[in-house]
């Protein structure tokens, strides 16, 4: 005989209850069979599990133990189904660091106004992928390359590289930076998820590397002094800190930002995401572009 969850419900509905009889109304079955359903718990796992007098049902020592993984096991089972019979009316957004940057919280407001019928859950995992690839989410937001042959992608904007440093680095005190200003410090990178790699140089001024794995080591490091970083605008939104400074580097190609989803089970609620994300890009180049327009007409 196999154990199945109905053994456990019916073993949880016993104790909590107090009684067989009381089990039995609330699993809306006849007190018999709640009898009959312990009775085929017990010899599947070959203990007994409860002491029964005529006024009390208390667990034995094997049915303590037994009750607390049954809960586990039960708790687990609902969340499975909850995850399952819900996934349409949730959409989980998944990304290594920094989400849609200084579009986030717009992102989530007109998500909300817009589809008030999917509840928008935004992931933070520091993977390749964004928690993709781990089934922790439906989509991703990611600024590296994807495997198109189990992902599929949609570009919803681009972003400029911004060099981070210690709030009192000589870099701090300029206005913009170049790749050749950086080519004689350390740059520290996130080899998983970050956007910067040496071949942003020339070969022979290439700056010296060192790694990290998490955004807040990123940081902690760099307001040391001793090394710099080159990010998208999203982590200077998304990060601003004391002790670290962030200055636009002019030459350094933009990054593009990719919304990723599983090629072969796309999220009904896919292609909206991608187009509010292309429009909150898009509003955000046309205010940039119309401020550079005013500021050089004066």
């Amino acid at each position: 005989m196999d154990l199945e969850l109905r053994h456990l419900r019916c073993l949880v509905a016993i104790v909590d209850t107090g009684s067989f009889t009381d089990a039995a109304i609330e699993l809306g079955v006849s007190q018999a069979a709640a009898s009959r359903t312990l009775l085929s718990l017990e010899r599947v796992l070959g203990v007994r599990l409860l002491h029964r007098t005529s006024r009390s049902v208390t667990p034995t020592t094997a049915g303590v133990q037994v009750l607390a993984r049954a809960r586990h096991l039960l708790a687990e089972a609902d969340d499975l189904v909850a995850e399952a019979t819900t996934g349409h009316t949730r959409l989980r957004i998944g990304h290594a660091w920094s989400a849609a940057g200084r579009h986030t919280a717009e992102f989530q407001r007109r998500w909300a106004d817009r589809h008030p019928d999917v509840e928008l859950h935004l992931i933070r995992t520091n993977s390749a992928t964004g928690g993709l690839a781990e089934g922790l989410c439906d989509l991703a937001i990611v600024r590296t390359g994807t495997d198109e042959r189990r992902y599929a992608h949609a570009v919803v904007g681009h972003e400029r590289r911004y060099c981070a440093m210690a709030a009192d680095d000589p870099f701090a005190r300029r206005r913009t930076l170049a790749l050749a200003d950086v080519r004689e410090r350390t740059v520290l990178v996130d080899r998983r998820t970050g956007t910067t790699t040496a071949a942003m140089w020339p070969e022979a001024e290439r700056p010296a590397v060192e790694y990290t794995r998490d955004v807040d080591d990123w940081l902690a490091d760099i307001a040391t002094g001793r090394r710099v970083g080159i990010t998208p605008e999203s982590t200077v939104a998304q990060y601003r800190r004391v002790g670290i400074a962030y200055r636009p580097v002019r030459d350094a190609p933009p990054v593009a930002v990719h919304l990723v989803w599983r090629r072969h089970d796309p999220h009904p609620a896919t292609h909206a995401a991608v187009a509010l994300l292309q429009e909150l890009y898009r509003e955000h180049g046309a205010r940039r572009g119309g401020k550079t327009r005013r500021t050089r007409g004066r």
